[in-house]
């Protein structure tokens, strides 16, 4: 049992950033170290970190996955794409698809769109064509022209930045790059990996002076990191299945690391910890494939050292011929996990009683209402535009 009510706190409004700073790396940088809590900018984000760390990094880009339709009654229906269903179900191949697809989506105003009916927008030269083609699933059927268009050149034409609803408003010009990491990459998620949004060169480049190494990889953040727990015990929440990508070469960076594995995002680190209970279930079984399901963790006890559970990964990929591997993770972080990759923690201030809040507790134990409490008593802004923070747990 794990009270949803221990791991709530009260948020004013007011502190909600509502919109990013003028310059990205001059938020605020609360730093928790040995105990000890200091408070920086997150310029200073270089000299931070302890010698020898590297950095892992989400380099998923967000897609405008907010469609806007009109019917001919002057009802706005509104379509979120969540997942590809055809003729691509990996993320980043539907994102190149040509002429049609089909994605699994939140409708808006679902009951006044009828099974098979059509609806489209106008762009310029584009024209993109919506048929709820199965309305208890919640399969949309796009098609557009010109033809040779990709779906992502679709979306960037007609759709719109998925802000978080806590935002309480639309997403503007702006959004469409101050939403973005500086260092994304790979386009498929419906929300923007935030701790990432303060980097900029001028953080690299002192990153590179201190020889602090950077790794890249790959989870395309779905509507769930949205979805509210609302169970009172924490443990019984239904974490979505989010796409991961991992290459060989971050994997051999990860057993070749001599210094502490710094993960930038929650994202990053369930990815990063996914990594570890794939290893686990490889060596159980060589050809189960990767899939990590919520309490995967927690089923049975495991000692695996880490380096062992990587090997095994990378024996995998030795044996498929691959550079990287792509995967599922609902990996479920909460207080009592034990972590076997992570030592370090770069991540902005998250809702009360999330599933976010939930790992920064369980990364830090209960000294996470003493590193929420100097927040807000300096002044930081909070939530996916808010101010950063940098953990280091004791004892680890």
């Amino acid at each position: 049992m794990i009270s949803l009510s221990d791991y709530t706190y009260h948020l004013p409004d007011q502190r909600i950033a509502r919109y990013p700073l003028a310059e990205r790396d001059q938020s605020k940088l609360l730093v928790y170290q040995n105990g000890q809590i200091a408070h920086r900018q997150f310029s200073d984000l270089a000299a931070s970190l302890p010698d020898k760390s590297i950095l892992f990094f989400n380099d998923t880009k967000v897609i405008p996955a907010r469609l806007h339709f009109m019917k001919e009654t002057g009802a706005i229906i509104e379509v979120f794409l969540l997942n590809p269903v055809a003729p691509a179900s990996l993320v980043q191949q539907a994102m190149e698809v040509t002429g049609e697809a089909t994605w699994h989506c939140a409708i808006g105003n679902l009951k006044r769109w009828p099974v098979g009916s059509r609806l489209s927008l106008q762009h310029q030269t584009l024209t993109l064509e919506a048929i709820l083609s199965d309305a208890e699933k919640q399969w949309v059927t796009l098609r557009w022209t010109p033809e040779h268009l990709t779906f992502s050149e679709v979306m960037v034409e007609t759709g719109k930045i998925p802000l978080p609803p806590y935002l309480h408003r639309d997403a503007e010009e702006s959004d469409k790059e101050r939403y973005q990491t500086v260092y994304s990459q790979a386009a498929g998620a419906v929300a923007a990996p935030t701790a990432g949004l303060h980097f900029t060169d001028r953080v690299f480049k002192a990153l590179d002076e201190r020889l602090i190494r950077k790794d890249f990889l790959t989870l395309h953040v779905s509507a769930g990191t949205f979805q509210p727990v609302k169970v009172a015990n924490a443990a019984e929440h239904q974490m979505h299945a989010e796409q991961v990508i991992v290459s060989r070469a971050s994997i051999e960076n990860l057993l070749n690391a001599n210094g502490p594995v710094v993960a930038v995002g929650t994202t990053s680190m369930r990815t990063l910890e996914s990594l570890y209970w794939y290893g686990v279930k490889l060596i159980n079984n060589p050809e189960t494939p990767f899939l990590i399901a919520q309490d995967e963790p927690y089923q049975r006890p495991c000692d695996l050292p880490r380096d062992a559970a990587l090997e095994a990964v990378l024996q995998k990929m030795v044996r498929s011929g691959v550079d990287r591997i792509t995967g599922s993770t609902a990996i479920y972080i909460m207080p009592g996990y034990q972590f076997r990759v992570c030592r370090g923690l770069i991540t902005n201030f998250h809702q009360p009683a999330s599933t976010l809040l939930l790992l920064i507790a369980a990364f830090v134990g209960e000294d996470w209402r003493a590193i929420y409490r100097a927040a807000l008593d300096g002044n930081y802004r909070f939530l996916s535009y808010g101010d950063s923070s940098l953990l280091f747990p004791k004892n680890r």
